[in-house]
Formats: C-alpha cells, structure tokens, sequence
C-alpha cells in the first residue's frame, strides 16, 4: 500500500503570494525576479513558459531540494514577472539583470562573459560557420552574440546540411548535431549554392533578416517523413528568433 503523505511538504510561496499567483502568470516567455520584503532581488531567473517554470517553486521539499534553495524560498516576499517577446530575448534580458543587479542567489551570469561572435565564409564550395571569441580575417561575422552564438550555431548546422542533402532524412544527420554536440567548425558542402547561402547569412544580421529562413523553408518544402518535419520545425523557429535583433 501507498504510505499515506501525513505532513504536506511546506508552501512558503503559496502562503505569502496565493494559489492565484501562480495559476495567473503568463505563459509566455520572459523573466521573472524574486525580491524579499525591503524590495532587494535576491534572484533573476529566464523562462520558456513562465508559469510552468514558476510553479516549480510551489513546492519546498526539505528532503529534496539544497539548503541554499530553501533559503532563497523562505527569504521571497514577491515576484516580479517580466514578459519577453521570445525565448532569446528572455535570455538576453536575464544576462542583463543579472550583470546589473548580481543578486545574492545567482551564482551563474553574474559576471560579464566572454565576447562570442558567430562567424561563416565561403570556402570554395563549402560554407564553412563556426564560434569565437574575436573576428577572423577572411571571415564575415556577427555582432558579439554571447552564448547566443552557440545556440544560432547549433541551429544553423543541422539545418543547412539537410537543406543541402535532400536524398537524406533528419535521422542522417551527423551524430550530435541536433543537439549540443555540432563541432566548432563545420564545413558543408553547398555547390553552386554556397555563395547564395554565405548572402543569406549576412542579411540574417542586416537588411533581410528573414532571407534565410525563407530560403531554408523553401529547399524544405517536399520533406513529409514526420520525424524530418518536427526537427526541422523546431529549428526554423529558432532561428526566427534571432531575426528582431538585427
């Protein structure tokens, strides 16, 4: 038999702020900050869905959670929510507050990090794209990205080399690509293409914003396996992300 739960576990939150509190928040993505009672920000935290991220504090289980969390729930008198047009800008509105304000229970962001720039090139008929922490000589390249940079590179890859390998599905893509394990630098072979690609790029960071995707969108038209359409979903609306910040 089921043991019976004969003290709930405890809800400092729930107490302070009401159920409503929580049922009511957006879900969309943004930023939300936990203050104590004399207004100080003791955290800063980033959400795709704020109100299921939010919910996920209801709770403070002794047993399972590290002290300096329960600390932080015993010690939040209210929370400021911050909606964000998109997960990006929720990322880069997070690493803002978090430079500006350094709250007390952050530990990760709190200092500047390293400059990132995504940088790509035409290499014969490849285009190569990769990540660094300055420009290249020879190389065209973003504005400093931070770890956006990574992200838009782990974005682009898997994308442009099943745009580029239409008798090959998504579940042929190399090993780790459709997820956090693209090589620094990659190369993938483009043809005739590639100097149309290597423009595409530069317009996704100046006046066309939305030329890469649309081109993208449009080598991706006559895929129908379900497994390809879900991954390929996915990362077209990732990169419509980076498109508003141009």
């Amino acid at each position: 038999m089921r043991q019976l739960l004969l003290i709930p576990d405890p809800r400092p939150l729930d107490e302070r702020l009401g159920r409503g509190f929580f049922r009511d928040a957006p879900k969309e993505p943004g930023v939300y900050l936990m203050k104590d009672a004399a207004g100080q920000v003791l955290y800063v935290g980033k959400a795709r869905n704020l109100q299921q991220r939010l919910r996920n504090y209801r709770i403070a289980n002794p047993d399972r959670m590290p002290r300096r969390h329960l600390r932080l729930l015993r010690s939040v008198a209210r929370i400021d929510i911050e909606v964000c047009p998109s997960e990006s800008a929720a990322f880069e509105r997070e690493a803002s507050l978090l430079r500006s304000l350094r709250p007390k229970y952050n530990r990760a962001g709190v200092w500047p990090g390293k400059p990132r720039f995504f940088l790509w090139r035409r290499w014969e008929e490849s285009v190569e794209m990769t990540v660094a922490e300055a420009p290249r000589e020879g190389w065209q390249q973003s504005a400093s990205m931070g770890s956006n940079a990574f992200r838009l590179h782990r974005t682009l890859a898997p994308l442009l080399w099943l745009a580029m390998h239409h008798e090959h599905g998504a579940a042929e893509v190399p090993a780790g690509w459709f997820g956090r394990h693209v090589p620094n630098t990659v190369a993938i072979q483009c043809g005739d293409m590639a100097g149309t690609i290597t423009l595409a790029l530069a317009g996704l960071f100046k006046e066309s914003p939305n030329s890469l995707g649309l081109w993208l969108e449009s080598r991706f038209a006559t895929r129908n396996h379900p497994f390809d359409r879900a991954l390929i979903a996915a990362g077209l609306e990732t990169l419509a992300e980076f498109a508003p910040r141009v």
